[in-house]
């Protein structure tokens, strides 16, 4: 019986059920077929949905997933065949204190990085930490092509023969199906954290932009929570935009309600490998979303989406106000390209073929 532990920092929320959820579930059940025994490591520990099925461990309040998972080794006198870690920092201290507990070590970085790169500093410290703990990894996994250059850019030549792509991926069957699109006049909606990073502060100037009549016609829907929502809202009310943006909230159905909609606005300034671009595209929903990270490894600028620059709030501009005149649109069935590429079903697989 192969004994596994992952570690994941990522909260647990019954009000936000997105694809990497949908993974854990699915990568344990397939484990459990396989008669390996997984231990999770979580932040917190929740019941909903199939985590009751999960054996789920988090640490007291205040304390870290790693330190927590030492601890528990110690305290068991535990070795696990195998620990992979999600959302965790790579090349830290954690993992020579973890190699003495695990006869292979698996990081996946899902982890984005800032639009101008980090400062000369932090270059610094990264290659020193990928001096010092990349050799207690056995294997580092990126997100997509975009995270695996930026992880041998992190970290130096050093973890270059280690790292790999392993993509996201989504259950694809759970979403609906967008069947015809308008052909002016589209309905736009945003799926995003709000947080600076995500560019929203750029769609809202992108819009004020826009000539009056559109304005008055044009409508647009956030589904969303976060720390710069107030931020958002301030500047919606600034420029006159109360009609155009509508603050939806976080929503547990999102699989039915991107076919509700014409087109995806991702205005980002940083992504690893967007799960919200493939829900989209998987919903026959076009994306219009920036150049940054592994966008365009989904988006294929005037295929089955529109690219622009990030921050550039007048090409974001343009674009809508030329989608929703009706002088340009996307044909084609953006399904095909995720339910053939990039299915969680080929995600766990992948996974599982590592461990």
């Amino acid at each position: 019986m192969k004994k596994i532990a992952v570690l994941c920092n990522y909260k647990l929320m019954p009000n936000r059920v997105g694809g990497m959820d949908y993974f854990y579930w699915l990568f344990d059940a397939e484990c459990k077929k396989l008669n390996y025994q997984l231990t999770w490591f979580f932040p917190n520990v929740e019941n909903f949905d199939k985590y009751a099925a999960l054996n789920i461990l988090c640490p007291k309040e205040n304390q870290s997933i790693e330190a927590f998972f030492i601890d528990y080794c110690n305290q068991n006198n535990l070795i696990y065949d195998v620990v992979i870690t999600h959302f965790l920092e790579l090349c830290t201290s954690f993992f020579k204190n973890c190699k003495p507990y695990s006869k292979n070590i698996i990081a996946v970085d899902h982890n984005p990085r800032p639009l101008n790169g980090y400062p000369f500093k932090k270059r610094m410290i990264k290659k020193i930490k990928g001096y010092l703990y990349s050799q207690y990894i056995d294997l580092i996994v990126g997100v997509s092509q975009y995270t695996k250059n930026e992880i041998i850019k992190d970290f130096g030549q050093i973890v270059s023969k280690k790292t790999i792509v392993v993509y996201n991926g989504i259950l694809t069957s759970n979403y609906k199906k967008r069947e015809e699109r308008a052909q002016t006049k589209p309905k736009f909606l945003v799926v995003s954290h709000l947080r600076e990073s995500k560019g929203i502060q750029d769609l809202i100037e992108a819009v004020n932009l826009l000539p009056e009549q559109i304005k008055k016609e044009l409508k647009i829907d956030l589904y969303g929570e976060g720390p710069y929502e107030n931020v958002l809202r301030k500047n919606v009310k600034k420029n006159a935009l109360e009609t155009v943006f509508n603050f939806k909230g976080s929503v547990s159905n999102l699989y039915d309600i991107y076919a509700q909609y014409d087109y995806l606005l991702q205005p980002t300034h940083m992504e690893c490998f967007s799960l919200s671009i493939l829900e989209s595209l998987c919903s026959n929903v076009p994306v219009i979303t920036t150049n940054v990270g592994g966008n365009e490894e989904a988006v294929i600028n005037n295929k089955n989406g529109y690219i622009f620059p990030a921050k550039s709030s007048i090409q974001l501009s343009e674009i809508i106000r030329s989608v929703f005149e009706g002088k340009t649109s996307i044909q084609e069935d953006t399904s095909v390209l995720i339910k053939t590429n990039f299915t969680i079903q080929k995600m766990v697989q992948n996974y599982i073929d590592l461990v």
